[in-house]
Parts: C-alpha cells; structure tokens; sequence
C-alpha cells in the first residue's frame, strides 16, 4: 500500500485581523485534504487561540504536537489567511526539530473586502515569514502565484507538486540499495562512491553474485516458491520462444534475489547482469528486474547503483515505475530526437508489447540460447522525464540533472527495449552531459516531473541539480 502523505500544518495569526479568518482556513484546508487524500496534523482551538500560530507559547504548543509526530509528517505547509506571525512560524519550525520540506501559502484580499472585518494582508505576511525562514536558515518552498485561495485549482496543483516533493526527500532519508555482484570490467562508467552516499543516509549492501547463483542452484524445481515465481513470470509476459527449464532458471534466480532484498530490507537494487550470469548460470536476470522494478522495487543493470538511486527517486516524484536506458542513437537527421535504448528490463508499463525473449548482441559473445530472459518491447507515444544522479569523489558531493519531454510513435526497427524521445535542446543537452562528466546510463520516467525533482534534492538535500530547458519562472 502507498504512503499517504501527512502534512504538519501552522495557521499563522496576528491578533488585531479577524478571527473568522482562521476559522475559515481551517475549515478550507480540511476540505482539500479530504479531496485530495491526505492527513493533516495541527494545534486544535482549544490548545491555541482559534487553532492558529502567533506567540512564542502557541509555537511550542505547535512545535510539541509535531515533536510527537515526527514520524507520521511528511512535510509541512504554512497557511497564512492574514499577515499572520512570521517569528511564530519560524520558531514553531525551529523548536519541532524537524527537517521536512516546507510550502508557504497566503490568502488573497477580495477588492469588494478591504475594509477592517475582512482585510488579510497575506501579500505583505508571506514576504515577511519567508524572510524569517532565510534568516533561521530554514529551507521552504512556495506557491507559483505570490497570494491564491486553497480552492482555487493552482494551488491544488501547487500542492501535488509539493507531496510529490515530500515523497522524494522522505524516501531518499534511509533509502536501502542492494549491490548484486561487481560492476562489468569494461565498465568505469558506472563507479560510484559508497561513502558520498552513506554521508547522505542511502546505504549499499554488498552481495557476491557467485552467492545469488549458488543458492539459486539449490532449489529443487517442486519447490514452493519456485512454482510460485513461475506462475507470476508467466503471468507477467508473454513467454515466446523461451524454453522451460529457462522459464525455472529465470524463477530460481528471482526467488534468491526477493530473499536476498527481504533479509536486507532493501528499497532497490543494482546487478551484474553480465556476462557471468549467462556463462555460469545460462541465463538472463533482465525479467525478474523488470518485475522487480514494476513493483516499485527499482533494479538498475551492470551494477549502476547510482542509476537504480535515480530511478528511485524519479518514481517517488510520480508513483510510477522507472527504466535505466542509453542515450543510444541519433534518430536519423533531427537534432532533438534520440533512440533510448537497454537490452532489456524496463518495467511492463513501458511495453505494452512485452514479450520474454534474448539479447542478440550480448548472444555473439555468451551464446544467445544463454540469454533467454531478456525482454522485446517499445515504448509508445507519451510524457517523458529523464534525468542522472552521479557521486563525483573530486568534488565530494552529489549532482543531478534532468529535464522532461516526450515520447514519440517514430518508426524504429530493432531489437530490445527502445523507444524514440523527442527532447528540446538536445544537442545542448549532450553538451552538458559530456562536459561535465556524466555517464551515457540515464533513467526515464513516463511523466512530467523534473521540476519536482529539482524542489526536492537541490533544495532540501543540497544536491548539486541541472534543470535542462527549464520553464521561465
């Protein structure tokens, strides 16, 4: 079952504007959440003057509640439905201790409601709370016009954004990857640093693929959860041409690899899924990845624990699955497509005409009988986002980029996982990806949210972040 996201929520206050005005926030605030699915956590009317936030006693009250619910809230939105208290809201923050995204919102005045009993002045309040929060060194987020109703339809879409905010820097606080055997030798590419990422609360558990094999070879064909595994592989694709003592190899590997993540509590993980998996074992890892990663349990191939991280994070911005990919080709002469391209293990919901069958190219070097388990397929016509997250060791941190476009019904005859995107500025693009280092992996997702990915970890976890083509503020 999904997160529901849950919001610590501070009505600011000043005491000489109009107490309905609070009231009414609330009663706003709690109609949205209802509609949109989300919980809410505020100081209720008794604890405080009207529920709202403006003496340094009704901040710890709020600071205390949030304290006590450190663990439930996912972020934290400031509703200002007049000036409201700026040193109430950024001590309320301070004291709660938490570290969770923040957006500030402000009510309009109405021209027809200027007069004392309904006069807000959120316009000047929000300018004044966000100079606060500059000043307490306390990051946050805000709304795309200055001052809007909690009904009206922008700011519902400002706050989606913001939970999707939420969810990338909540799920990247701890995130557990799995590292299955050694990156492929021919590989530099995809080396990561260990430590740059533990220094950012993501962990990496190590596992020999020789152990993965090795216990795979154990399971008797009868087994339970070998039988079990089978029938979800054959429910999950076409099987095609692929025999079926390879169909229980691939079910083998993918009952040790559940085990593997179950016994670790792992969020994701990396794998060696060549060349000694076709050579020792027979077979391809790429369907159970695929799976895996269907399941919002991303798998990234060659060991690229930085690509399976980016995969991560671009399925918390928008709760649908990822695909590592090449920047593979030119798309004939148009300079703003390319052909992105993996042998293959995208997620089912990237080819709706999935089919289980070999890799031709890795087959002239293993043996194509060896590599059954790689997945046919295209990816039709839709919403693009596309991005990276590397270590880089020289500078000690991490950086990022990405940015969003679409993907096209292009004629593409070939083989393996493909699809055509059409990106604005692509050339501008490579530039920058080849200038600065990055690796050709990179990870789609089939939705529109680079600006949310950008909120989230160049803001809130002081990643280093590249948004190409970005809209004009």
């Amino acid at each position: 079952m999904a997160h529901q996201i849950t919001l610590g929520v501070i009505i600011g206050n000043r005491d000489f504007f109009p107490d309905i005005l609070v009231t009414e926030a609330r009663k706003d605030l709690v109609e949205l959440a209802k509609k949109i699915g989300i919980n809410l956590i505020m100081v209720n009317e008794s604890e405080t003057k009207l529920g709202g936030v403006e003496t340094f006693q009704e901040a710890r009250t709020c600071a205390d509640l949030f304290r006590k619910n450190a663990d439930k809230i996912d972020g934290i939105l400031v509703c200002l439905p007049n000036f409201g208290d700026e040193k109430g809201v950024a001590d309320a923050i301070r004291l709660s201790d938490l570290k969770v995204p923040i957006l500030i919102q402000g009510y309009p005045d109405e021209l027809g409601k200027m007069h004392v009993e309904r006069r807000r002045d959120a316009f000047c309040g929000k300018i004044s709370v966000c100079n606060n929060l500059k000043q307490y060194g306390i990051p946050y987020s805000i709304t795309h016009k200055h001052v809007v109703h909690p009904s009206d339809p922008d700011f519902e879409m400002d706050l989606q954004k913001f939970i999707g905010v939420c969810r990338v820097v909540r799920g990247l606080t701890n995130l557990r990857i799995g590292a299955v055997g050694a990156r492929p030798g021919a590989f530099n590419t995809v080396r990561y640093s260990e430590k740059i990422l533990e220094r950012n609360g993501i962990s990496v558990t190590t596992v020999d693929l020789s152990e993965i094999l090795g216990n795979a070879e154990k399971l008797g064909n009868e087994d339970a959860k070998v039988k079990e595994k089978l029938d979800a592989i054959k429910a999950y694709s076409p099987t095609g041409k692929t025999p079926g003592e390879k169909l229980v190899q691939m079910a083998k590997m993918g009952v040790v690899l559940s085990d593997f993540m179950e016994a670790n509590s792992l969020d994701a993980t990396a794998i060696q899924c060549w060349t000694s998996v076709q050579e020792n074992y027979g077979c391809n890892v790429c369907t159970n990845m695929s799976m895996m990663s269907d399941q919002l349990m991303p798998s990234a191939c060659e060991v690229d624990v930085t690509g399976t991280l980016t995969m991560y994070a671009m399925q918390l911005a928008s709760g649908s699955p990822s695909a590592l990919v090449d920047w593979n080709n030119n798309y004939a002469a148009d300079e703003n497509k390319c052909v992105l391209f993996h042998c293959g293990n995208w997620a089912k919901s990237f080819l709706p005409d999935i089919q289980i069958g070999t890799a031709p190219i890795l087959g002239t070097i293993v043996g194509e009988e060896n590599t059954y388990g790689a997945l046919e397929g295209r990816t039709p016509a839709g919403l693009l986002t596309y991005g990276r997250i590397s270590t880089f060791d020289s500078d000690g941190n991490i950086r990022a980029y990405f940015g969003e476009g679409m993907f096209t019904n292009d004629e593409l005859k070939t083989f393996g996982n493909r699809a055509v995107a059409s990106v604005p500025k692509l050339q501008k693009l490579m530039r920058y990806i080849c200038n600065n280092g990055f690796e050709h992996h990179a990870v789609m997702n089939a939705s529109h949210t680079a600006g949310i990915l950008q909120e989230a970890l160049e803001k809130y976890l002081n990643w280093d972040v590249y948004y190409h083509n970005a809209p004009e503020e």
